[in-house]
């Protein structure tokens, strides 16, 4: 029996970790089957503070977790399988093993949609990338590309233009589902150049380690062509990974968890933290910030429930 689960081992479960751990209620992370989130595929990160020459993704996630080890929280890998939420203790499954707690913080984040293309993926974290505000900067001057067509892919091409000489957006169809304001915004930056209606069928630059360019090809002609980018930047959305939740916690219509104040979810005892439930920032900073909050939060929950 466990005082507290933490699902997820990015920012926000090692950050829950840190603080569950110094409270004396030694925590198991269950890391999940992409350990370290989604700051394992960013090279350099460079707006986390502290940092003032920046840190490498994946070493800031491994010194969260040595600091949480430190204070006594266990890891475990693995991912979990199978949830029963309707009474505590709380039961999990991760493969054939039962875990049971008395309380459960989820920060299995959410995984970005790729295009699904075997160069893309070599690519990841090396110019290919699903966060404009994370790595757009190292791009300075250099022509990048978004691919997408609603809001999210509008408000990294507009926030890229800060950045990059040219801003390629890149669409399979000639419509794009954004709103009038944020098209018009696109539309009217001299930057940002429409490419439609297109598809990507191979990143370029492989055997080199970073973005060279992208082949392009038209879907209503088969035409296909080499766009010249520095960088590939996705925005076709996010898939938050509360799956085994369905039917247990109150989810919306894409699956993040919808929050019921502070850390709570629709469930007591239930906590969530990071990207399961935030779908505007996403941001290292922000998904620490939950994870302790979340920790603070079950903490007073498993207090008033001893």
């Amino acid at each position: 029996m466990h005082k507290v689960v933490i699902i997820g081992s990015g920012c926000a479960g090692n950050t829950a970790a840190i603080y569950t751990a110094r409270a004396n209620l030694a925590p198991l992370v269950i890391e999940g089957l992409e350990a370290g989130g989604q700051l394992t595929l960013t090279t350099e990160v460079e707006n986390f503070p502290g940092f003032p020459e920046g840190i490498m993704g994946p070493e800031l996630v491994e010194n969260m977790k040595k600091q949480a080890q430190r204070f006594g929280a266990e890891y475990k890998s693995g991912n979990v399988d199978k949830a029963d939420l309707s009474e505590r203790p709380f039961k999990l499954w991760v493969g054939e093993e039962l875990i049971e707690t008395e309380a459960l913080i989820i920060a299995s984040g959410a995984s970005a949609r790729w295009l699904g293309i075997d160069s893309e993926q070599k690519l990841i974290g090396h110019g290919v990338s699903s966060c404009a505000t994370c790595d757009g900067f190292f791009f300075r001057d250099q022509p990048v590309t978004v691919v997408g067509g609603g809001d999210s892919a509008m408000e990294e091409a507009i926030f890229l233009t800060k950045f990059a000489s040219e801003v390629a957006l890149v669409h399979r169809r000639d419509e794009f589902r954004a709103s009038k304001i944020m098209l018009d915004r696109a539309e009217n930056n001299q930057k940002i150049k429409k490419i439609t209606p297109v598809m990507i069928d191979e990143v370029l630059g492989v055997e080199e380690g970073e973005v060279k360019g992208v082949r392009l090809r038209n879907l209503e002609t088969d035409e296909t062509w080499v766009h010249e980018t520095a960088a590939l930047f996705l925005a076709i959305g996010h898939i938050p990974n509360t799956t085994i939740f369905k039917g247990q916690l109150d989810l919306d219509s894409e699956g993040y968890i919808v929050g019921k104040g502070g850390a709570r979810t629709s469930i007591e005892g239930v906590f969530h933290a990071g990207d399961v439930e935030d779908r505007i920032y996403r941001q290292a900073i922000t998904a620490a910030g939950a994870g302790c909050k979340a920790a603070i939060e079950s903490e007073r929950f498993l207090a008033d429930h001893e």
